[in-house]
């Protein structure tokens, strides 16, 4: 149960003084519905109002800060006319202007003869100086107004994320409202690295990021800033601990065979296994032979041979007189899977067959069965594996392949499945390492750091979009050679909101070229209608595939020479990476042509230099973290990838890092979190929401 102190930070934001629903439901927009929410919510930016100038001296559009007199008031004449309040110093005159004004309150703001001081935003009207609106009105001594402010004018004022109908003011209001909540808690973080760090306390650092004193406050690298952040890694690093030490405690099988079936199927291969494929395969048959439960990530670039170590851990299983199952993505990943190992598995005598959500009646039903009695040794499938009524013998190994969108709690659903299986999770999204270490923190990882040989590389171009004409030219001479072509669209359909080119209307295009021979694909189509057409242009049928980036993922169509991506300068690195290795799967040269519109911003520019230079997936995975930030990088919302809100990947990767090994002793030292830092860190969990984790902890 989540401690009792940390309850009136879990209360809704209708709590906060002056948040109705109305108010709420826009605040919940941008931050979230709860008060810890808004609390972890840092500014974005600052308003600096130490700018002190005299009327004469202040530049129209320049937020300034001044002390004037109140010379008169102006009612307005008509009804939607402006209030006006003339002001002056030494060197000349103001007006103050507001609309809807309600003088009762501007005469006790703003008396006739006394001085005050004004903030906001000056402007030019007529050749004079005029304010609307002031943010603040106060008296010389910094008191507040009637009505208005109370207590002194703030020299700097944090700027959070809006949204429209919800000012700076009403979000700062109720931002710091959530300081006169925050609990005593006792400190969780280590007397020393704190000393070390010289960190201020949790309460103390929330305070400073929310009463900032200058541009450096804003600095993610600050002490408050640092550690607010080490806090929330820790917080993640110590519940993927708990997880992962959790699912190790499952009792799993030792899978160990005699390894005849590998060896057979390794001689039958036309090639040989890289020295990086021999290491994960070594890595992964240890693991499998051990009584606990192996949970692996199998990390290789495009092209780096997964398939083949899946292909090997699967036959260690069935050696163990146990089955495996590979979970694909799609069903074309699927079929291709089978096609691609039903071969070698029939001259084995090892019985592999599919599932997916496309069987159905009398032939569901023998599958089910032969699964049932353990007659199908390996299974093929898209999540359909899983549902309800589909049962194994003795399921041994799961293997999910390309699923960077199945995240930590999928996986934690899965290892409840069964008599606990091994599991091996694969994808060819090369991770940088920080984000490796919050999205599969629960996991050890393996790595296939290089290509099998023979793998040509692609010759990567870009190109304005202009020169289309060029390009569907080129097109035309690779097909005359027999060769396929890809070309991806970043839309489906036409949009009225970004001028971009539609997968639909470049296909319409094509189409007048290439007749028949062109394809369409796209996320809206029925996944019958896209497997026939992969398939279509898969057996050679279709020379040029317009698609979406549907395609992403897996399909291997070996005569494929030429990858076209139209607005390139709007696909991320590593997606951009993963289009271009659909090619260059063959014995041709192949190329990839990035088609952009210009001008480019900077990070476009920077984003297509590196894609022409590399080829290193890992090394653009790093480039586009940099780039994009982790948030972008993988698609977090798919991903399983904990976002951040004080913690950013990029800035604090070395504070990542060590947060792992400080929850790796934590747990050495004080399994059960019994002692005094062990019960702070228990409130830590539930402070960041970490509940699953948390109730791990009785397990330990």
């Amino acid at each position: 149960m989540r401690p009792t102190k940390l309850n009136p930070l879990f209360a809704d934001i209708t709590r906060l003084k002056g948040v109705g629903p109305k108010v709420a439901a826009l605040m919940s927009k941008v931050a979230g519905p709860r008060i810890v929410d808004l609390l972890f919510t840092p500014p974005s930016g600052l308003i600096d109002r130490s700018h002190r100038p005299k009327i004469s001296e202040a530049q129209p559009g320049s937020l300034a800060t001044m002390l004037v007199s109140v010379d008169h008031h102006e009612p307005p004449p008509a009804k939607r006319r402006p209030y006006k309040v003339i002001c002056s110093d030494e060197t000349g005159f103001i007006e103050l202007i507001f609309f809807h004004a309600r003088t009762d309150y501007l005469l006790r703001a703003l008396p006739e003869g006394e001085k005050r001081i004004i903030s906001g935003r000056v402007e030019e009207f007529n050749g004079g100086r005029q304010m609307t609106h002031p943010d603040h009105i106060v008296k010389p001594d910094g008191t507040g107004t009637d009505g208005n402010e109370t207590g002194s004018l703030p020299l700097y004022e944090p700027i959070y994320p809006l949204t429209a109908g919800l000012s700076g003011a009403v979000m700062r209001k109720g931002v710091h409202q959530t300081l006169q909540h925050l609990p005593d808690l006792a400190e969780w973080q280590d007397k020393a690295w704190l000393s070390k760090q010289a960190w201020p306390s949790w309460q103390e650092a929330l305070k400073l990021i929310h009463f900032p004193d200058g541009e450096a406050s804003l600095n993610l690298l600050n002490p408050a800033r640092s550690r607010l952040a080490y806090d929330e890694f820790l917080a993640n690093q110590l519940a993927l601990a708990l997880i992962r030490r959790n699912n190790k405690k499952l009792r799993g099988e030792a899978f160990k065979g005699d390894g005849d079936l590998c060896a057979r199927a390794l001689k039958a291969l036309p090639f040989s296994l890289t020295k990086s494929q021999e290491s994960a395969l070594g890595e992964i048959f240890e693991d499998m032979a051990l009584p606990e439960r192996m949970i692996r990530l199998l990390q290789g670039d495009v092209g780096s041979g997964k398939t083949v170590i899946a292909l090997m851990a699967l036959l260690k299983c069935v050696e163990a007189g146990a089955q495996g199952v590979l979970m694909a993505p799609t069903e074309i990943l699927a079929r291709q899977h089978l096609e691609s190992l039903e071969p070698l598995c029939m001259d084995l005598g090892v019985s592999i067959d599919m599932l997916t959500g496309r069987d159905k009646g009398r032939q569901r039903v023998e599958k089910l069965e032969r699964l049932a009695k353990g007659e199908i040794q390996i299974l093929l499938g898209t999540h359909a594996v899983f549902q309800e009524g589909v049962e194994f013998a003795r399921l041994g190994l799961v293997i999910v392949d390309e699923q960077h969108r199945f995240g930590v709690h999928q996986r934690m659903a899965l290892t409840q499945k069964g008599a606990h299986p091994d599991m091996l999770v694969m994808t060819a999204t090369p991770i940088p390492r920080t984000l490796a270490l919050t999205a599969y923190g629960d996991m050890d990882v393996s790595i296939i750091a290089e290509k099998p040989p023979g793998r040509k590389p692609v010759s990567t171009i870009a190109l304005p979009v202009e020169r289309i004409d060029d390009v569907i030219a080129a097109a035309a001479r690779a097909i005359e050679k027999g060769e396929q072509i890809y070309w991806v669209c970043p839309l489906v359909e036409d949009s009225e909101v970004l001028p971009l080119t539609s997968a639909q209307d470049r296909f319409e295009t094509l189409q007048s070229h290439f007749g028949n021979r062109a394809g369409l694909i796209h996320g809206k189509m029925a996944a019958q209608e896209k497997d026939e057409i992969m398939q279509s242009f898969h057996a050679g049928a279709l020379s040029i595939l317009i698609a979406t980036t549907v395609i992403e993922v897996g399909v291997n169509a070996p005569n494929a020479t030429v990858m076209v991506i139209e607005h390139a300068e709007r696909f991320g690195l590593a997606q951009l990476h993963q289009l271009r290795g659909r090619v260059g799967r063959g014995d041709k040269p192949a190329s990839c042509l990035l088609l952009y519109k210009g001008p480019l911003g900077e990070v476009a520019t920077a984003r297509l230099k590196i894609l022409r230079e590399s080829e290193d997936g890992f090394r653009l995975a790093e480039e586009d973290l940099r780039l994009r930030g982790a948030g972008d990088v993988l698609g977090t919302a798919q991903s399983g990838i904990s976002t951040f809100q004080l913690g950013d990947v990029t800035v604090h990767s070395d504070l990542l890092i060590a947060a792992k090994d400080d929850a790796k002793l934590i747990l050495a030292q004080d399994p059960g979190l019994t002692s005094p830092r062990g019960m702070a860190l228990k409130t830590l969990l539930y402070l960041f929401g970490r509940d699953e984790a948390a109730k791990l902890i009785r397990a330990g």
